[in-house]
């Protein structure tokens, strides 16, 4: 079965609301086995939503529109559903009756306006609201189901969770078939490159399918199956995972949740390590990463932002002539950054970024940035070249820092051949 998404409001078309609605239900309908194709968002306007109402059920199965079934005048789904099936607007007495006892029942005069949600399509049913006062409804036009629920997800989530997708399960006599997708994150080349290695799969693998997702210097290969069970769907996304993993090696650094912070803290806890931070550039948002993970303080030690150059020769220890011959963006500077915090907090790992993120440059042109790792097994450092403005360009460093750190303590320390580097110590896993 196919079904749509519509979701109603020239607020979600303004940016004042997210669509939070839209995720949630392609969630459900996917965990439900039910085919999603298309979303859509559409203001508050009745020929508009006709018009989105008809194209959508042109071509699938079933429709569930999100908004505009409140009690004011630009509440218009309901007129807008009349308009795509020809139908009158009918009125339910039993629905005004309730309205009025929930009023009551708060101790406060109903508005005669809220009347508006005792309307309905003529030969649609009404779904109860258990969370709210306006009802959902649900009716077959040409074939399909339209379906009509708040746009407040307290509200939507009950009617989509006990009504609708049972509703739409016992319709098209899906039973418990699943969808179920695995993610593998990986990091270290370009979303072009990825589909390059992965280009045969793309193409031959039906179930299950291979998409590719980019996000913040992260690439993510998705891989979706359906099946009669999450246990069946999850053994035919196996074989495929397994060769998507030998493909991409030590680019792959986790699956569906993980996050590259909490991949590193747990490699550094694995080793019986302590970590530090120490930042320039991007000022604390490395830290600010590694502590937004509830349990960070088994292992994390502290962080310094050395901004000023006397704060990296007077805190961490950086000497002057480092800075002086080689400059504060620098491979050198980044890397006794590393060594200097890690001695002042007791870590034996430790993350240290510098760099001209701009928009005026420092030293190097904007976007030259430098993030040096330490270990027990030595200190290296890599020279980045990031675009996009100064808010991107720390937000891709301390992703690239935080990975950086996961492959030194992985044993998987980049490669001299591919990256200039400056070592004060020559890491023992190359």
């Amino acid at each position: 079965m196919i079904v749509e998404v519509l979701a109603v409001g020239t607020e979600l078309l303004l940016g004042q609301i997210v669509n939070t609605n839209a995720a949630t239900i392609g969630a459900r309908l996917a965990e439900a086995g039910f085919d999603h194709y298309h979303q859509a968002v559409v203001g508050d306007n009745v020929e508009r939503i006709a018009e989105a109402v008809r194209l959508a059920i042109g071509r699938a199965d079933a429709l569930i529109i999100t908004g505009g079934i409140g009690p004011t005048q630009d509440d218009v789904t309901r007129e807008a559903i009349c308009a795509a099936a020809g139908a009158e607007m009918d009125f339910s007495e039993e629905q005004a009756d309730t309205l009025r006892r929930r009023w009551a029942e708060r101790g406060r005069e109903m508005p005669e306006s809220n009347l508006r949600q005792a309307q309905y399509p003529e030969g649609a049913e009404l779904i109860a609201n258990t969370k709210g006062t306006a009802p959902g409804l649900r009716m077959c036009i040409e074939g399909a189901w339209v379906f009509a629920v708040p746009g407040v997800p307290a509200e939507m989530l009950p009617m989509l969770d006990n009504d609708i997708v049972p509703f739409l399960r016992r319709e098209s006599g899906s039973g418990e078939a699943v969808v179920v997708s695995r993610l593998i994150r990986t990091w270290g080349e370009s979303e072009s490159l990825i589909a390059e290695i992965l280009d045969d799969l793309y193409e031959t693998s039906v179930n299950p399918t291979v998409a590719f997702l980019a996000s913040s210097g992260e690439i993510k290969v998705r891989l979706t199956a359906k099946a009669a069970t999450e246990e069946e769907a999850l053994g035919l996304i196996a074989p495929v995972e397994a060769e998507v993993r030998r493909r991409l090696g030590t680019q792959v650094f986790g699956i569906d949740e993980d996050t590259i912070e909490r991949v590193v803290l747990e490699l550094v806890e694995a080793h019986g390590w302590k970590l530090a931070t120490a930042e320039s550039a991007t000022a604390g948002m490395v830290a600010a990463r590694l502590t937004s993970v509830p349990g960070a303080s088994k292992v994390f030690r502290g962080s310094i932002v050395a901004y000023q150059e006397d704060v990296k020769t007077g805190v961490l220890g950086v000497p002057r002539a480092i800075i002086d011959t080689e400059g504060v963006v620098s491979e050198a500077t980044a890397c006794a950054m590393a060594e200097g915090v890690a001695a002042l907090l007791g870590a034996d790992v430790a993350i240290a970024t510098t760099g001209s993120a701009g928009p005026d440059p420092q030293e190097q042109p904007v976007g030259s940035m430098v993030v040096a790792v330490h270990t027990p097994e030595g200190t290296r450092a890599r020279s980045l070249q990031v675009p996009g403005d100064r808010e991107r360009v720390r937000a891709y460093t301390t992703t690239a820092a935080l990975h950086l750190a996961r492959l030194a303590l992985a044993g998987a320390w980049w490669g001299s051949a591919d990256h200039t580097h400056w070592d004060r110590r020559e890491p023992s896993g190359r």
